[in-house]
């Protein structure tokens, strides 16, 4: 079976000509990788085995071609998506195939890391000495006095010397093979094809980390025939950038990690966390507030704990059955300014996790309050602590409005650190959006090996239901 569908469907839905054709330019060498890469895949017998993460760059629309597992990448994260998928199934062959803008560049943090971790995975990069979708730009391969769309001139010394990534990624420690290949003429492509059969089968082996740097034509943006720019990259690439095998070590297979576990409880307790106690209890969803999908923000500064009220709120909701998400955002700041975090509550799925427009605003500082409050609609609550914000300034109209200090509720009760509690028990006594034993069995919960500050925080959150609870909103 090949390796390549029958059809490729990004042009005519498939039809005729146009859907046996991919979408890169006459001369390309990323035909040429393309096809020894799906015939090695092929003669390995790894087609069901094998994925390709193919991030932005002239690759992107490899997954109309290789019918094999696919995944899109963010532009310069490969790597990291290629390394999730080997750890979540390390029985996949995983190639990360990437260019020399997208590896060289925003990719290159990315790259080092994953090639120093030595996890069995091949890297498939191609280097044309330029940025090739995006419009022919300086890349970090762009050889000296090369002109470019940025650099009209030439490149210079001044700005920067090509990178040598396959002498670089040689250097490190993790990787077990590093070569550099070329495609002008035949004898250089069987060595390419021979170089991505060796990258797959350490992989495939289990023995490391292959990293296989191919030296391509780009006649579009060189603004050469397809012959010319073969004859370009052997008489001014090459020099630079010289072929052969840079790192070649004979290792043991070492790659034998456990099958992973996906279970919510043991993922949990990875990242540090718990899951709650007890079954999850079904909740009616809170229909008086007229809609199955509510968003909040909790922005404050640094130690205010807006981060740690959203988190308990979200947890709270998903233990009550709801879909719920906490997206937090830090600033720069470690205490001033602002940082939030957008919450949804949802009675059956969270479609956008994101809350610019939020309904309800938790506000715990001024500059917080000046930037996020214009953007809740009409209708919305915006809550805030009146402690510290004395002069509100003029608020949205047709908005809820209410002021509680927080703080010096929480300083009364002796320690301001429980703002935050105070806030969310002000929140639960102003909407009803969660029953009030829902967000207090979550802070018992967490609490659980610190029982000593929970009389404290629950204590913070009935003096914040009481000073909100004249209010219905």
């Amino acid at each position: 079976m090949s390796v390549f569908y029958p059809s490729f469907q990004r042009h005519a839905h498939g039809a005729g000509l146009k859907g046996h054709s991919t979408h890169y330019c006459a001369g390309c060498g990323h035909g040429v990788v393309h096809r020894d890469l799906a015939a090695v895949i092929g003669e390995l017998g790894l087609q069901d085995r094998a994925i390709l993460v193919s991030p932005v760059g002239c690759a992107v629309f490899a997954h109309y071609y290789f019918d094999i597992g696919n995944t899109q990448a963010a532009h310069g994260r490969a790597p990291a998506v290629a390394l999730g998928h080997k750890l979540a199934n390390p029985d996949a062959i995983v190639i990360s195939y990437q260019g020399d803008g997208d590896l060289a560049s925003i990719g290159l943090a990315e790259t080092i890391s994953l090639a120093q971790l030595g996890v069995p995975l091949t890297v498939i990069f191609i280097n044309n000495a330029i940025y090739g979708m995006t419009g022919g730009q300086l890349a970090p391969t762009s050889l000296l006095g090369q002109k470019t769309a940025t650099s009209p001139e030439g490149r210079t010394a001044a700005m920067g010397r090509p990178l040598r990534m396959a002498e670089l990624i040689a250097s490190l420690d993790g990787p077990v093979y590093v070569e550099r290949v070329a495609l002008y003429d035949a004898r250089q492509r069987l060595k390419a094809r021979r170089a991505i059969r060796k990258g797959l089968t350490l992989q495939q082996e289990g023995r490391g980390y292959a990293f296989i740097e191919i030296l391509s034509e780009c006649p579009t943006h060189l603004k050469l025939s397809p012959t010319d720019a073969e004859q370009w990259v052997r008489e001014q690439m090459e020099p630079v950038f010289p072929l052969g095998v840079k790192k070649d070590v004979t290792v043991a297979s070492w790659f034998k990690p456990p099958a992973p576990r996906f279970e919510p409880e043991e993922i949990l307790g990875y990242c540090g966390a718990e899951p709650a106690a007890g079954p999850r209890t079904p909740a009616a969803w809170p229909v008086h507030l007229g809609r199955r999908d509510v968003s909040l923000k909790f922005a404050g500064a640094g130690g205010d704990g807006a981060q740690t009220a959203a988190l308990l709120l979200t947890r709270a909701a998903i233990e009550l059955g709801f879909d719920a998400t906490d997206i937090p955002s830090y600033g720069p700041e470690s205490r001033g300014g602002t940082s939030y975090a957008d919450v949804h509550l949802a009675a059956d799925e969270v479609l956008n996790p994101a809350a610019p427009e939020p309904d309800i605003l938790v506000a715990f500082n001024a500059p917080s309050l000046a930037k996020f409050a214009p953007a809740v609609p009409a209708g919305g609550l915006i809550l805030y602590d009146s402690t510290v914000i004395l002069e509100p300034g003029e608020l949205p109209a047709g908005r809820r409005v209410l002021p509680v200090p927080f703080t010096s509720l929480a300083a009364g009760l002796g320690r301001s650190v429980v703002k935050n509690i105070v806030a969310l028990g002000a929140l639960q006594a102003a909407t009803d959006l969660l029953p009030a034993h829902a967000i207090l069995d979550t802070l018992r919960h967490v609490l659980k090996d610190k029982a000593a500050l929970l009389p404290l925080n629950e204590s913070a959150f009935a003096a914040g239901q009481q000073a909100a609870a004249p209010v219905s909103v």
